[in-house]
């Protein structure tokens, strides 16, 4: 079980929020932008793949625009405009999996991983499928730390619905209230407080919006260290 505390400046509760010394029993991450930073590598799999599937050249903003439509076979079926196959989804993964090695680790989140998984279990949301989430988190070194990854491909609706935040606990055997849910973007957070999580703002993320409401803030993932107790 852990403990989320205010004392440092960078973390605040949201107004009308969940008390500051609430103790939860899990906590669940965002991957994409939270732990990981992949924004040229994820696109630039989609492009090959899309381009091997007979469709366009699409730029990373025309891709990365499209990411809330849902997990690959959706946005892959969005762009080459017919349904997506099973040779589609293998390509992306291959080329993702070829690019893999430029993904980067945000400073001081496998520290973060490590403090967290000694005192509660964790687990993963991704809007990514699950084959990517494996892929990339396994190249990078983190998916030791993950006693359950849930992908996008693994629920009905995508971000900002709560449901692959609700499935995450389940198999976590913890009920969302009683959990944390880290993400930078707004649909995380969304997301987080529509299935009644606690809502940790990534403020390192690069889709970081002050402007969304968070239960929590942190600037630096050394910072969501100082929040366990």
């Amino acid at each position: 079980m852990i403990a989320l505390a205010t004392e440092d400046t960078h973390v605040h509760p949201w107004p009308g929020g969940i008390a500051a010394d609430k103790r939860m029993d899990a906590v669940v991450f965002d991957m994409d932008g939270t732990l990981i930073e992949s924004h040229t590598v994820v696109p630039a799999a989609y492009r090959a793949a899309i381009l091997d599937g007979g469709g366009p050249e699409l730029s990373d903003a025309e891709i990365i625009a499209r990411y809330p439509l849902g997990p690959p076979s959706v946005l892959i079926t969005h762009l080459l405009r017919r349904p997506a196959t099973d040779q589609d989804l293998a390509r992306y993964h291959a080329h993702l999996a070829a690019l893999a090695g430029q993904v980067t680790v945000y400073a001081g989140v496998a520290e973060l991983l490590g403090d967290v998984g000694g005192r509660a279990p964790i687990g993963l949301f991704t809007g990514a499928s699950h084959r990517a989430a494996e892929i990339l988190l396994d190249r990078v070194g983190l998916l030791r730390h993950f006693r359950v990854v849930v992908g996008g491909d693994e629920v009905s609706r995508p971000k900002p619905e709560p449901d692959g935040i609700e499935l995450a606990c389940r198999r976590l055997g913890v009920a969302p209230a009683r959990a944390a849910y880290v993400g930078d973007s707004p649909l995380d957070l969304r997301a987080a407080r529509r299935s009644g999580a606690l809502a940790v703002a990534a403020g390192w993320g690069h889709q970081y919006d002050p402007r969304e409401a968070a239960d929590r803030i942190a600037g630096h993932p050394r910072e969501l260290l100082s929040l366990i107790g």
